[in-house]
């Protein structure tokens, strides 16, 4: 059974797919950082950077978004890995001119400060980092891709029917539109009729004119057009991915997603239900027990074995584990119980991928199999099970030592990205200093104090917890080393500093002494 939880709080919404009862898919949105991947602007270009051939451009949502000349040309290439196209033979034949074309491109020769340009999100602002930017602008529909300003007409590759992909591009290829314009054929189209896509293809033109109109009115920086919001989304994916119902907790959602359904109600059955238990919802169907294990390191396998998560700068990682598996007690060969181990890791690691919505370069280190044999095994369902995910994925072989680079599309920010902070303690590190380092840099601190700034009246106020701690011997010495150099010191304490802080202050005075 395949179902969607829609969970809508005032400043939060979470969309939860379940298969089989099981967490296989997790979103949430924040209302104060709404989507913004597939929004089109009128931007303003602030500053052209030359040396790295890019521009920032002023798009009205916070930090300045970024453009590469790259997204400026027109580039087939770009465009089929972004959509994972088929586009015409013909048309390809064009795709080393368009890389020509941007080895000699000057961005200067293209943008200009303060010039205002129709642009689109394709990467979402993630921290600090402005949202990144195309010129090269496509609006999706349901069955159809339009690209406004390329020529191309294509088919998904996720179409693995041949004879219906070619059969799809002959039939876009005959529709009565601008020539200049492109349209690419989604997976969802293959189940479509003529007459739907020839519809749609006129609602996109007319979305696109609509833009066109708005683009010319305006005078300042603003979003042009939004792509579809989270609710209406889960409704279509519903549809196009026959499941079961949709599981709503907020009445008004609940009236909304049944009038989005009602457009498709003919193509699927699909039961749109109102969620009325007392029990949370997300805690009824185990959602939030399973968000609660996806921001931890550890992640136990059924087998006894563990995944361990870390992340770096560059990258994230994920090692495998035996841990506490008993796999092998029953006789077994251990190189068959290692595999069954990676194997169910492998899945694993799909699933906590797409929970987490982790992005970029990421190593999987598996347990160490000998046998290559097994080791394309392992690899082989590593691959099987990432295809389920939205994001564009690409894995590499397995290394001698059992290690797996892959890499993920960066839709949005991570789960950990959007719940968590920095720890104000220790900066995001997860470490602080022990009270034995501490107490020595007191000690260092009370050196400098008496020997050169001649303070020799003081009081060292440090956290409880830090206070307790020097109470067992460092006390009785740093007053010791007071009275060697003629001073006098008092201790006290003070629960609102860092358990890493400490200060000085004179006695005499009263004020606090920088150290």
């Amino acid at each position: 059974m395949e179902e969607i939880l829609l969970n809508i709080e005032s400043k939060e919404r979470r969309y939860a797919h379940l298969r089989n009862g099981q967490l296989h898919d997790l979103i949430i949105e924040r209302k104060n950082t709404r989507q913004l991947a597939g929004n089109i602007y009128r931007g303003r270009v602030t500053n052209i950077l030359h040396n790295i051939q890019s521009a920032f451009i002023d798009i009205d949502e916070g930090e300045n978004g970024f453009i590469h000349i790259s997204d400026i040309i027109e580039n087939a290439q770009k465009f089929q890995e972004m959509f994972d196209m088929d586009f015409d033979l013909e048309l390809e034949e064009g795709k080393g001119k368009g890389r020509r074309k941007q080895r000699e491109a000057d961005i200067a020769k293209l943008l200009n400060p303060d010039q205002p340009v129709l642009v689109q999100v394709v990467k979402e602002p993630i921290g600090t980092k402005g949202a990144r930017l195309t010129s090269n602008v496509s609006i999706a529909g349901r069955y159809l891709v339009l690209l406004p300003n390329t020529p191309h007409r294509g088919a998904s590759r996720k179409i693995e029917d041949r004879a219906a992909r070619e059969r799809l591009k002959k039939l876009i290829r005959s529709f009565e539109m601008p020539q200049d314009m492109g349209l690419i054929c989604r997976t969802s189209s293959v189940n479509a009729s003529a007459e739907q896509l020839i519809a749609e293809a006129h609602e996109l033109l007319a979305t696109w004119r609509e833009i066109m109109e708005k683009f010319e009115k305006s005078t300042k920086p603003t979003c042009l057009f939004e792509e579809s919001d989270l609710i209406k989304r889960a409704v279509i994916n519903a549809v196009d991915k026959k499941m079961d119902r949709i599981l709503i907790d907020d009445y008004t959602t609940f009236q909304r997603c049944k009038n989005i359904y009602a457009k498709y109600s003919t193509e699927h059955p699909l039961k749109v239900e109102m969620y009325r238990d007392k029990i949370p919802m997300f805690e009824r169907f185990g959602v939030e027990r399973e968000i609660e294990k996806a921001l931890r390191r550890k992640i136990w396998l059924p087998s006894g074995g563990y995944l361990f998560f870390d992340r770096t700068e560059a990258m994230h990682t994920i090692d495998v584990n035996s841990g506490r598996s008993k796999d092998n007690q029953g006789g077994g060969s251990v190189e068959e119980s290692l595999v069954r181990i990676n194997m169910e890791a492998a899945d694993e690691i799909a699933r906590q991928l797409r929970i987490r919505n982790v992005g970029g370069l990421i190593i999987c280190d598996f347990i160490d199999m000998r046998s290559r044999k097994n080791q394309r095994r392992v690899l082989d369902r590593l691959k099987e099970a990432m295809k389920d995910d939205a994001a564009k994925c690409t894995i590499l072989g397995m290394s001698e030592f059992g290690l797996v680079e892959m890499t993920r599309q960066r839709h949005r920010e991570s789960l950990a990205q959007t719940l968590f902070t920095n720890c104000p303690y220790c900066s995001g590190s997860g470490m602080i200093k022990t009270h034995e380092s501490v107490a020595i840099e007191i000690e260092r601190a009370l050196k400098k104090l008496i020997q050169q700034q001649q303070q020799f009246a003081l009081e060292l106020v440090a956290h409880p917890t830090l206070d307790n701690f020097l109470g067992n011997g460092d006390k009785n010495r740093l007053r010791d080393m007071a009275e060697k150099w003629n001073a006098v010191i008092q201790f006290g304490s003070d629960d609102t500093l860092h358990l890493n802080d400490f200060e000085f202050y004179s006695t005499t005075n009263g004020k606090r002494i920088e150290t």
